[in-house]
């Protein structure tokens, strides 16, 4: 199978995850409406589909992985949310289409994160064909990604504004970004029942392809087309934020991201079975959205 359709075989099975989700007609229906708007609003779903890849390359059923990465996805979409709202980064757009709070009101939006999230971890907690250890550890490894050591505390970074040099930057992103795409790779982990070192090379490719992936969209939002990107170009800079290519320029955040992706693809060339993440490294290090 060649990449495009395996990725869309990851793809299709994720979608039709999602989409039976949050279909109560309860009194409450316009939550779950926003909750949905926000989650079936498109994008690549890279998350869920590291976690589907990773639990087919060691040996599990990457069906049953599904579930985990659409838990992670619903917390993706949770923070997304919260970001765009007026008291962070007041962003009218995304991915071409009104924000959630500019459709449904701030109140809510900031309902429809904050119920995304114990929705993720009711997922996990009732994961099919995974033993209850495996649905702990999921517990925990999502938990790990998006909490007060993870997500939230590169936000955190991002609004104080601590992003004065390459080193700041580097740990900013290695928790906003970075921490739920390693998230993600490690549940594939957890849904195959991986050895240590199996999850110790998947948490490298993840960290590299992570840095990657932050440095190509501060690129970006330089170069990028505005059409293709779904979202105003410049609004980094409008905002006030540094970026890699402020500290680094052009041409040294383009020599970064293929040395990132190289050492990404060198944590897992030595499986077989690895062609698709392999090439799903360079697809991201050449994205134009």
């Amino acid at each position: 199978m060649d990449y495009e359709a395996h990725y869309q075989q990851y793809l299709a099975e994720i979608e039709g995850y999602l989409s039976g989700l949050f279909l109560s007609s309860a009194p409450y229906h316009e939550l779950q409406e926003a909750m949905r708007y926000s989650l079936l609003s498109g994008g690549k779903r890279v998350r869920p589909v590291l976690t589907a890849a990773f639990a087919q390359l060691f040996g599990g059923d990457w069906r049953t992985a599904v579930p985990l990465g659409c838990a992670l996805e619903l917390v993706h979409t949770y923070s997304l949310i919260h970001d765009d709202l007026p008291c962070m980064d007041n962003d009218d757009l995304r991915r071409g289409k009104p924000t959630c709070h500019k459709v449904y009101g701030e109140t809510l939006a900031v309902l429809a994160g904050d119920a995304l999230q114990p929705e993720a971890f009711a997922i996990l907690a009732g994961a099919e064909g995974l033993s209850a250890r495996q649905r702990a550890e999921a517990v925990a490894v999502l938990a790990r990604a998006c909490g007060a050591d993870g997500m939230v505390a590169g936000q955190v970074l991002d609004i104080q504004g601590l992003d004065r040099t390459e080193e700041d930057l580097r740990l900013l992103h290695s928790l906003k970004t970075g921490a739920m795409i390693r998230g993600a790779a490690l549940l594939g982990c957890v849904a195959a029942d991986a050895g240590e070192k199996q999850k110790s090379d998947a948490k490298a490719y993840a960290d590299a392809l992570g840095l990657a992936f932050q440095i190509r969209d501060d690129m970006l939002d330089v170069i990028a087309d505005e059409e293709d990107l779904g979202k105003p170009v410049g609004s980094d800079r409008k905002e006030g934020k540094t970026t890699f290519v402020d500290l680094l320029g052009l041409t040294r955040c383009s020599e970064l991201v293929d040395e990132c992706t190289g050492r990404a693809k060198a944590a897992i060339a030595g499986y077989p079975g690895s062609d698709f993440l392999l090439e799903l490294a360079d697809i991201m290090a050449k994205r134009k959205k």
